[in-house]
């Protein structure tokens, strides 16, 4: 049986031991002797101490010259000394009025000489005859011992100030990891949410039931310990959220904490990276014991794979940055758990596929739970959720506004809900009402409106060139039906053909894929129908059309002469020309061309037999500028198919 670990009033050191002897004996008090570091300060004290004298006494000379007796009794002679003093044989004295030194560069007032011992002159009758005062104190004041001492000893108190304050700032830089070197101060640490703070929990939390149901196992855990350790079960050390932005990966991690009532610790992955080496891995440290001392606990790391990312790729300088030597630590302290200390490790990231192997394997985050855009119900209850503090008007149908919004994340759900509440409070209106919410999508999906003013023949051929997108919209069988159809310039775009589901799709046949880029190639060929011409307002439209081209040739196996094969798999803009063969990449190229010119013909085709409709729907748009789902289809003659969708 183990003994218990003691209680930590510090970061446990670095390292981990099983089985070893007794405890080595223990430094003595002050840390370590530092073996010959006095005696080296003490002799750099030393030769400090002799330079400085050196200096102090080369630049005391010259103040006071030295000169002969003979020229002293000159300015005796002359009355040109107005006091001396006489110690011995020496004597220093002042001049009334600077003289040349004969013996030296520049003028002199006070000076200094040596009466020679066999002089036998008058001294004492000449000075009494030019009224020269002899005083008893040194007319040449010199420095005291200990002022000297303190003088000498200056520069080298100012070389070990300069020492010390080095010193701690490095010990704060690579031991408390705050990146001392650089004069910052070490970044708060995680600490758990205020008592009377609200937590969030499940209730806060929409649309994703199934990613519930995985990390309802993780708060059933922090609730019940000892029925799993009963059973012999271990929790998972490590969930991984991974889904794209804005899809609740953080509110999910802090609605486990709040169900589960145990403390959250939150950290960025960035927030771990410094320029000094070694910081991020201490604050690794500092940040799981933390987490270890109010166990049970949850740590959530955000965008964890600016850490995470595959080791070897060639970045870094040799494998030993900052990054990799952080994502060491990571691994190690994950790896260190028992089991039994309640600490459970939530990440969540974007892009789980470029993570390094060693953090999704078993033992650490061995559980990935993949964060996925709401359905159409989930949309629902996210808007119900984040308008719940929002006055909604009696005709707001949140239903309505969830089929409209295929593929909208949470995120965007909430700043939907905010962008029509602006608009409310824009037009001074005490609720929000369904027209609120239907300009706030149009904001959200197409863009703000530009006050552009365009002329009447750019006018009419964008207004052609938004009715061939929606008419062949609603010819095409299967495609999504037309929501909204506007010249008015949002964005970059000068017009804009809204199209979306009436439900949510997640496997498309290659009938509803050609007939999206026949829609999408609808604006050129109504150019090219009704003027003969082609313009640049179709670039986003071969862009579009371009991708989706491409996927169904070289990704999905749409094409008989490619076969069924995933040529370029992944990222195509990346992998296109280095997944595939020569000879493959030209037979995709070529069926990509295929597709594209098949879809072409049939949209000029489509639109020559419906003139008629073409112009009676550019006519309607040059005259309201907008047309809804509802007047769209009456106008171009068009029944509506399947107004209802099935619920997602």
């Amino acid at each position: 049986m183990t003994n218990p670990s003691p209680p930590r009033k510090a970061p446990e050191p670095p390292w981990r031991t099983e089985g070893t002897p007794d405890e080595p004996p223990k430094p003595p008090p002050g840390g370590r002797r530092m073996r010959g570091g006095w005696w080296n300060l003490a002799l750099a004290a030393l030769i400090v101490f002799l330079i400085a004298n050196l200096v102090l006494s080369f630049f005391n000379e010259g103040d006071e010259p030295t000169i002969s007796y003979t020229e002293f009794s000159k300015q005796v002679e002359a009355g040109n000394v107005s006091k001396i003093y006489a110690k011995g044989d020496a004597i220093q004295g002042q001049l009334k009025k600077a003289r040349d030194n004969p013996e030296g560069d520049g003028t002199y007032t006070k000076f200094t000489t040596e009466r020679p011992t066999f002089a036998d002159d008058q001294l004492w009758n000449d000075l009494t005859e030019q009224n020269v005062t002899v005083t008893a104190e040194p007319v040449v004041q010199q420095r005291s011992l200990l002022v000297n001492v303190l003088i000498s000893l200056a520069p080298m108190l100012l070389l070990v100030v300069l020492w010390v304050f080095i010193a701690r700032r490095m010990r704060g830089a690579l031991g408390g990891g705050a990146g001392g070197m650089l004069g910052r101060k070490a970044p708060p640490k995680p600490v758990e949410l205020e008592a009377g703070e609200p937590r969030t929990t499940f209730a806060d939390v929409a649309g994703i039931d199934e990613v519930e149901g995985e990390l309802s196992d993780v708060v059933d855990f922090l609730k019940n310990p000892d029925a799993y350790r009963r059973m012999g079960a271990k929790m998972p050390r490590g969930v991984l959220l991974s889904g794209p932005p804005g899809t609740g990966k953080t509110l999910l991690a802090r609605a486990v904490a709040g169900e589960a009532g145990v403390p959250f610790f939150s950290a960025s992955a960035s927030e771990f990276i410094e320029m000094i080496v070694g910081v991020g891995a201490s604050r690794v440290r500092e940040l799981f014991a933390e987490a270890r001392k109010v166990a049970p606990s949850i740590i959530f790391i955000d965008e964890i794979d600016t850490i995470g990312r595959a080791r070897g790729g060639g970045s870094g300088m040799g494998g030993h940055d900052e990054r990799e030597q952080t994502l060491n630590q990571i691994l190690t302290e994950m790896d260190g758990f028992s089991g039994a200390e309640g600490v459970i490790v939530i990440a969540a990231t974007n892009r789980a596929d470029i993570l390094d192997p060693a953090l999704t394997r078993p033992g650490r985050f061995d559980r990935v739970v993949n964060v996925s855009p709401p359905d159409r119900g989930g949309r629902k209850a996210i808007l119900e959720i984040h308008t719940r503090e929002i006055p909604l008007a009696p005709d707001v149908d949140l239903a309505q506004v969830a089929r409209t919004t295929p593929g909208m994340t949470g995120a965007e759900l909430a700043n939907l809900a905010n962008e029509a509440a602006l608009l409310a409070v824009k037009r001074g209106q005490d609720r929000v009402t369904q027209a609120n919410l239907s300009e706030a999508m149009e904001k959200v999906q197409l863009g703000a409106e530009r006050p552009l003013v365009m002329p009447e023949e750019e006018r009419r051929r964008t207004a052609y060139h938004e009715s061939g997108h929606a008419l062949l919209g609603m010819l095409q069988p299967g495609a999504d039906p037309v929501r909204k159809i506007t010249i008015v310039p949002r964005g970059r775009a000068l017009g804009v053909t809204l199209s979306t589901p009436d439900a949510d799709k997640y496997a498309y046949t290659e009938e509803y894929l050609r007939g999206r880029i026949i829609g999408a190639l609808g604006g050129m060929a109504a150019e090219q129908v009704v003027y003969e011409v082609i313009t640049t307002g179709s670039e986003s439209d071969l862009e579009q059309v371009t991708r989706i081209a491409r996927g169904m040739v070289g990704r999905w196996g749409m094409s008989e002469q490619v076969g069924r094969l995933s040529a370029l798999p992944g990222d195509a803009q990346q992998a296109y020309g280095l997944a595939a063969a020569p000879g493959t990449l030209d037979a995709i190229d070529g069926e990509m061309r295929r597709v594209v010119d098949e879809c072409y013909a049939e949209a000029v085709r489509k639109l020559t037999d419906h003139r008629g409709r073409l112009d009676a729907l550019a006519e309607a748009l040059l005259a309201n500028e907008t047309l809804e789902e509802a007047d769209a289809y009456r106008i171009a003659g068009i029944t509506r198919p399947g107004k209802d969708g099935p619920e997602a």
